[in-house]
């Protein structure tokens, strides 16, 4: 099957970034994303390319290239979706916040939405292919979605995840470790996944492209973020232990990655992970294995994220008692918002958590973040405080110069690892801030010889 036309449903960190690489890398196929947000749309069409909705490092030059030539952002849905031979649902799924498995399974009501909008305007056959992060299974349900509401047309339903790391997104699509592909047994399954496997072809070896049944490739994506956050819950143990008893975190990594069997990635100790996949997806996994009576697997699992959220509640205890257990009206800057570096992504960050425990202590947060606006700020103090009231904006302000967030606070609070901050004049925010002057480093990024000689009090995870 020669494909020519792509769509995909969903104009955010996966489908966007993931629809500019492949139309940049066939410029013969027409790559169509459609969103019903039209804000959203109308960002990624805005002529200054530095103001679409995403930030990742290299994406903009991407998408002034393609974009007009073979890449289009949209909100037609019905149009992209008639013309289109491979359709990719990318659409976000959170985790259900009502009804049957509240608070771990997957919401997915916008993939359901989808699917019967796909077999509501198909008039040809379809491959449909899931890009979103889903549980195991979800392909058996959109095929049937697709087979018993549609127009007697024929769809071929591929698993194909994504493993993107925010603020590598785009070198992560240029040189992935691993492009995987689940789709069916039958004849005409494994040629739907050929179609896929050509796509890539045209810039991905064929080595690092590797095709399985559906099933399993929907529960590689969950296991494999599931794993990468097991290990960053697993040193932030660590990191507790060594504060009592006089242990240093990083050189406990440093020597334990040296073990080839284990390696030094993702052994860094921190305030705790964010994202919009480790807590969701983890969430998803114990959920599934509950639902199969698995409780032995579901609490392994479980503990991950009560040991991220123990680390979150931690880092904020600490600042209350070291500044001689009291933060009201004492100014704290927040140096970070966004859950990690290079992305202006805030989901499940763990600064929100963090300003949230110390507001309720009655501090007044200034934040700066080199990516993240004052407006997205409060709507994620809003977001978490939904259920119970709007959070009181007097308890939060934010400021494009981090000296100025950072004059006259009593501490600041490290929260994203963005290199800028390693490059600042130190002396210069400890001559404008209140004294004694705290640090309190939730990244383990500044260096703690350094800022002590200045006369910081220097505080760390793990030291």
């Amino acid at each position: 099957m020669k494909i020519t036309k792509i769509c995909c449903i969903g104009a955010g960190y996966v489908g966007g970034p993931t629809m500019a690489v492949i139309a940049q890398k066939c410029p013969h196929i027409q790559v169509t994303v459609v969103d019903l947000n039209a804000e959203r749309i109308a960002a990624w069409n805005d002529e200054d390319v530095n103001n679409i909705p995403i930030y990742e490092p290299g994406l903009s030059a991407i998408v002034a290239e393609a974009r007009g030539r073979n890449l289009f952002f949209s909100t037609d849905v019905e149009k992209a979706i008639d013309e289109a031979q491979i359709i990719f649902i990318s659409v976000n799924t959170p985790t259900k916040t009502y009804g049957k498995g509240k608070g771990m399974a997957a919401d997915l009501k916008y993939i359901e939405l989808c699917a019967r909008q796909i077999a509501k305007v198909a008039k040809d056959n379809k491959i449909v292919v899931e890009k979103s992060t889903l549980p195991v299974r979800t392909a058996e349900a959109i095929k049937s979605i697709l087979d018993n509401t549609g127009n007697g047309v024929q769809f071929q339903i591929l698993s194909n995840p994504e493993f993107l790391a925010e603020g590598t997104a785009v070198k992560d699509l240029l040189h992935p470790d691993r492009i995987l592909i689940g789709g069916d047994e039958s004849k005409e399954g494994q040629k739907a996944i050929q179609a896929l496997v050509d796509i890539y072809l045209n810039w991905v070896s064929p080595e690092r492209i590797l095709t399985t049944n559906v099933w399993s490739s929907e529960l590689s994506k969950l296991t494999a973020n599931a794993f990468l956050a097991q290990r960053i819950s697993s040193i932030n143990a660590l990191s507790e232990l060594c504060e009592k008893t006089g242990a240093n975190i990083n050189e406990v990594a440093k020597a334990i990655g040296m073990d080839s069997r284990i390696g030094p990635k993702f052994l860094k100790a921190s305030v705790g992970f964010g994202g919009s996949c480790f807590q969701k997806d983890i969430l998803n996994l114990v959920y599934i294995a509950k639902s199969y009576g698995l409780n032995e697997v579901a609490d392994y699992w479980e503990q991950v994220i009560i040991m991220n959220d123990h680390q979150k509640k931690r880092f904020s205890n600490k600042i209350v008692q070291t500044l001689y257990n009291t933060v009201a009206d004492k100014k704290i800057a927040f140096l970070g918002w966004a859950f990690k570096k290079d992305t202006n992504d805030t989901r499940e960050s763990a600064a929100i958590y963090v300003a949230n425990d110390l507001i309720s202590e009655q501090a007044k947060i200034a934040v700066y973040d080199p990516k993240v606006s004052r407006k997205k700020v409060l709507a994620d103090l809003d977001y978490l405080e939904s259920r119970k009231h709007k959070r009181n904006v007097e308890g939060i302000s934010s400021f494009d110069d981090p000296y100025e967030a950072c004059k006259e606070a009593h501490a600041i609070a490290v929260l994203t690892e963005w290199d800028e901050f390693t490059q600042y004049d130190w002396q210069k925010i400890y001559d404008g801030m209140q004294k004694p002057a705290f640090v309190f480093d939730g990244r383990n990024i500044l260096n703690k010889s350094e800022l002590e000689a200045i006369g910081f009090v220097y505080q760390a995870i793990g030291s």
